[in-house]
């Protein structure tokens, strides 16, 4: 490689540079702290109580209450480098941003690449897991249910691999998509008005979901505790244990994420960003434990493998009636609307920040001139998770978006790192304790000690999706840098 391309390769921006163009009008900042704790919340409390359970448990047992403290442990740690960068670079992106200042523009091309990986499986992910609790509710309160052919995919993972089930399509999920399409496109400020609403309703939910649950504790239901250890491999050559569990839930805390999206719509962004995500962790960190030490509580951990609409079905067979259920349900429905609004609102403003820097073409940075929101961007964004989500089975996806995230956040750790040293004078809201090295190095080495234990099938998918990312990048992305434009900085 040569040395020009090389240059081209690492060339970074000034952080003043980002920030400007965080405040160049393109978007408009009309978020304060609490919509903006509501975001992080929304993206995430839904996706790994509302349906990882049921992927999860089988995994590891009881001991998957030590997956989601791994996983929290995981992006605690990576929470707090985000808070760092955040209070110093406060625009829309998140990792993608934060990495084109430390580190250089193809590592960040890389980690937008990711980033796009993990907002698209999620967000098409949950809009499946939503397709399930809409059938539950309408089920238990109307007598009524979709119909299989409607709210089953064509692509299927069965015992022997890959199944084609001709004829079948996930409608649900379509719909949903559609919705958050249509609010996405009336605006940032609107869109996270009523996701605050729709949060406070879920926290409301997961709390009696919690208290039922409880009701019917039974001790036996955590015996054995760990049945597969901390990691070991199946008869049929699956991974198995704590940190197999864990991998598989991480994608749940993609909410951290979407905070740092929003840098620049936030007001105050180098307070309210550092402090958004710090929150929004605390507030996801107890619910996820809380719900699922109760949920392991009331049921014992071979009812979860293959159990649709999961946390429902425990409200009913504990008190033997369908109005818990119908509540429950009616609530992840509210739920998981959230969740999908939200990932999809992430996805579609690191576009953006990746089409303003020239790396992919200009219409993904396009914005309507009245509401001032991504229109092109937001509508191929929702084409593209309502395909995936109407017609891909959701087993498929969450361990991608776990792998997508998990190697977002090792790289945003990182990039503290570099920029403690590259910048050592830049006013920061946010420092991290302890130094510039402690934190960063363990958030890197526990994102590692997950994604060791991700599925190989998980490895394969991703390896061609950066080969195609890297190819893409070579034939249009370093040509058509605005930064190698202007020069770098």
């Amino acid at each position: 490689m040569t040395t020009g391309v090389w240059q081209k390769l690492m060339r970074t921006k000034s952080a003043d540079a980002e920030v400007s163009d965080g405040h160049g009008g393109e978007l408009k900042r009309t978020l304060g702290l609490f919509p903006l704790v509501m975001l992080g919340v929304g993206a995430t409390i839904g996706t790994g109580i509302f349906f990882a359970m049921g992927e999860a448990v089988p995994k590891a047992g009881p001991a998957v209450i030590w997956s989601f403290v791994l996983a929290g442990l995981a992006a605690a740690l990576t929470a707090l480098c985000y808070a760092e960068l955040a209070s110093s670079i406060p625009a829309s992106g998140s990792a993608y941003s934060y990495t084109y200042v430390t580190i250089g523009e193809f590592v960040a091309y890389i980690v937008g690449a990711c980033l796009l990986l993990e907002y698209a499986l999620a967000a098409s992910a949950t809009s499946i897991g939503w397709s399930e609790y809409l059938n539950n509710f309408l089920k238990n309160s109307v007598g009524w249910e979709i119909p299989e052919a409607l709210r089953s995919p064509l692509l299927v993972r069965g015992d022997t691999g890959l199944e084609m089930h001709w004829g079948h399509i996930n409608l649900p999920p379509i719909i949903l998509v559609c919705m958050c399409c249509f609010l996405l496109l009336r605006g940032a400020r609107e869109s996270a008005t009523v996701n605050a609403v729709m949060v406070m309703i879920k926290i409301a939910i997961l709390a009696f979901f919690s208290a039922v649950a409880f009701s019917a504790f039974k001790t036996s239901n955590f015996v054995p505790f760990n049945p597969f250890g901390l990691s070991s491999i199946d008869g049929a050559g699956n991974k198995m244990g704590i940190v197999a569990a864990a991998g598989t839930i991480f994608f749940s805390f993609i909410g951290l994420d979407t905070v740092a999206t929003a840098g620049a719509e936030v007001k105050n962004p180098k307070r309210n960003v550092p402090l958004g995500i710090i929150l929004a962790l605390i507030i996801v960190v107890a619910a996820y434990i809380a719900v699922a030490v109760a949920a392991m509580g009331a049921q014992p951990a071979s009812a979860f493998k293959g159990q649709e609409a999961g946390l429902a079905v425990i409200l009913q067979n504990v008190l033997g009636a369908k109005w818990p259920a119908v509540l429950l349900s009616a609530g992840a429905v509210i739920s998981v609307f959230s969740v999908t609004l939200v990932t999809i609102y992430g996805q579609t403003r690191i576009l953006f920040a990746i089409g303003r820097d020239g790396l992919i073409p200009k219409v993904f940075q396009s914005v309507n001139s009245r509401t001032l929101a991504p229109v092109v961007n937001t509508v191929i964004v929702c084409v593209v998770v309502g395909l995936i989500g109407g017609f891909v089975d959701s087993a498929y996806l969450w361990d991608m978006v776990s792998m997508g995230t998990l190697v977002a956040f090792s790289l945003v750790s990182v990039g503290v790192i570099v920029m403690r040293y590259k910048a050592p004078n830049l006013e920061r809201g946010f420092k991290l304790p302890f130094g510039p090295w402690v934190i960063p190095v363990l958030s890197v080495a526990v994102c590692l000690f997950i994604i060791k234990d991700l599925p190989v099938e998980t490895y394969r998918v991703f390896f061609i999706w950066m080969t195609v990312v890297i190819v893409g990048y070579f034939l249009y992305g370093i040509r058509h840098s605005k930064l190698g434009q202007q020069g770098p900085s």
